[in-house]
Protein backbone atom coordinates (compact mmCIF):
# COMPACT_ATOMS: atom_id res chain seq x y z
CA UNK A 1 0.00 0.00 0.00
CA UNK A 2 2.81 2.32 1.21
CA UNK A 3 4.80 1.83 -2.79
CA UNK A 4 1.32 2.72 -4.42
CA UNK A 5 1.27 5.77 -2.51
CA UNK A 6 4.41 6.85 -3.14
CA UNK A 7 3.92 5.70 -6.98
CA UNK A 8 0.98 7.82 -6.81
CA UNK A 9 2.20 10.77 -5.05
CA UNK A 10 5.52 10.91 -7.52
CA UNK A 11 3.11 10.95 -10.65
CA UNK A 12 0.63 13.62 -9.12
CA UNK A 13 3.90 15.71 -8.67
CA UNK A 14 5.52 15.31 -12.08
CA UNK A 15 1.70 16.13 -13.89
CA UNK A 16 1.81 19.75 -11.28
CA UNK A 17 5.33 20.57 -12.47
CA UNK A 18 4.77 19.96 -16.45
CA UNK A 19 1.94 22.51 -15.68
CA UNK A 20 4.23 24.79 -13.81
CA UNK A 21 6.87 24.55 -17.07
CA UNK A 22 3.89 25.45 -19.11
CA UNK A 23 2.40 28.18 -17.01
CA UNK A 24 3.15 31.96 -18.53
CA UNK A 25 3.91 34.60 -15.81
CA UNK A 26 2.12 37.98 -16.67
CA UNK A 27 5.29 39.85 -14.46
CA UNK A 28 7.01 39.00 -18.17
CA UNK A 29 5.23 41.33 -20.51
CA UNK A 30 6.20 44.91 -20.75
CA UNK A 31 2.46 46.35 -20.12
CA UNK A 32 4.57 49.42 -20.68
CA UNK A 33 4.73 48.77 -24.28
CA UNK A 34 0.68 47.93 -25.77
CA UNK A 35 1.35 46.28 -29.52
CA UNK A 36 -1.43 46.71 -31.80
CA UNK A 37 -1.63 45.08 -35.10
CA UNK A 38 -3.51 42.89 -37.65
CA UNK A 39 -2.54 39.51 -38.69
CA UNK A 40 -3.66 36.00 -39.88
CA UNK A 41 -3.23 32.57 -37.85
CA UNK A 42 -0.68 30.67 -38.54
CA UNK A 43 -1.51 27.92 -36.02
CA UNK A 44 -3.45 27.40 -32.92
CA UNK A 45 -3.58 25.81 -29.43
CA UNK A 46 -6.81 25.49 -27.45
CA UNK A 47 -5.85 23.77 -24.18
CA UNK A 48 -4.70 24.80 -20.71
CA UNK A 49 -2.73 26.49 -19.23
CA UNK A 50 -3.40 29.01 -22.13
CA UNK A 51 -4.40 29.07 -25.73
CA UNK A 52 -1.91 30.10 -27.87
CA UNK A 53 -1.61 31.26 -31.30
CA UNK A 54 0.83 31.80 -34.04
CA UNK A 55 0.53 35.14 -35.88
CA UNK A 56 1.86 36.42 -39.12
CA UNK A 57 1.80 39.60 -38.95
CA UNK A 58 3.46 41.65 -41.93
CA UNK A 59 5.98 38.95 -42.39
CA UNK A 60 6.78 38.76 -39.31
CA UNK A 61 4.66 35.81 -36.69
CA UNK A 62 4.22 36.15 -33.29
CA UNK A 63 3.36 33.86 -30.89
CA UNK A 64 0.49 35.41 -29.25
CA UNK A 65 -0.67 34.58 -25.47
CA UNK A 66 -4.26 34.34 -24.90
CA UNK A 67 -6.06 33.23 -21.71
CA UNK A 68 -7.03 29.56 -20.41
CA UNK A 69 -9.68 27.79 -22.46
CA UNK A 70 -12.13 28.33 -19.32
CA UNK A 71 -11.90 32.03 -19.60
CA UNK A 72 -12.03 31.66 -23.44
CA UNK A 73 -15.13 29.68 -24.06
CA UNK A 74 -16.83 31.94 -20.93
CA UNK A 75 -15.59 35.56 -23.40
CA UNK A 76 -17.45 33.38 -26.17
CA UNK A 77 -14.20 32.40 -28.39
CA UNK A 78 -13.80 28.72 -29.32
CA UNK A 79 -11.20 26.66 -30.91
CA UNK A 80 -13.44 27.19 -34.22
CA UNK A 81 -13.03 30.80 -34.31
CA UNK A 82 -8.71 30.77 -33.86
CA UNK A 83 -8.29 28.47 -36.23
CA UNK A 84 -5.38 28.70 -39.37
CA UNK A 85 -6.06 31.48 -41.71
CA UNK A 86 -8.33 33.35 -39.46
CA UNK A 87 -7.63 37.03 -39.41
CA UNK A 88 -7.85 38.98 -36.33
CA UNK A 89 -6.59 42.16 -34.60
CA UNK A 90 -4.31 41.29 -31.03
CA UNK A 91 -3.84 43.98 -28.68
CA UNK A 92 -1.44 43.68 -26.25
CA UNK A 93 2.03 43.44 -24.40
CA UNK A 94 5.45 42.15 -25.88
CA UNK A 95 7.13 39.32 -23.39
CA UNK A 96 10.51 41.29 -21.62
CA UNK A 97 13.01 38.69 -23.10
CA UNK A 98 11.29 36.19 -25.45
CA UNK A 99 11.45 38.02 -28.93
CA UNK A 100 8.25 37.40 -30.97
CA UNK A 101 6.05 36.40 -27.94
CA UNK A 102 3.37 38.86 -26.73
CA UNK A 103 0.38 38.55 -24.49
CA UNK A 104 -3.39 39.28 -25.89
CA UNK A 105 -4.61 41.53 -23.92
CA UNK A 106 -7.60 41.57 -26.36
CA UNK A 107 -8.44 40.60 -29.68
CA UNK A 108 -11.04 41.43 -32.32
CA UNK A 109 -12.77 38.76 -34.59
CA UNK A 110 -14.94 39.77 -37.80
CA UNK A 111 -15.03 43.32 -35.75
CA UNK A 112 -16.06 41.58 -32.19
CA UNK A 113 -14.13 42.46 -29.40
CA UNK A 114 -13.45 39.88 -26.79
CA UNK A 115 -12.08 41.17 -23.81
CA UNK A 116 -9.26 37.99 -22.20
CA UNK A 117 -8.56 39.57 -19.08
Amino acid sequence: MALLRNIFTGLLLILCASFVIRHHGWANYDQKKVLDYTGTIQSSVYENPHTSIQVTQDKKVWTVILAPVSRMEARGVTADMIKKGTSLRVVGYPHKTVKNEMRAERIFIDGTKYELR
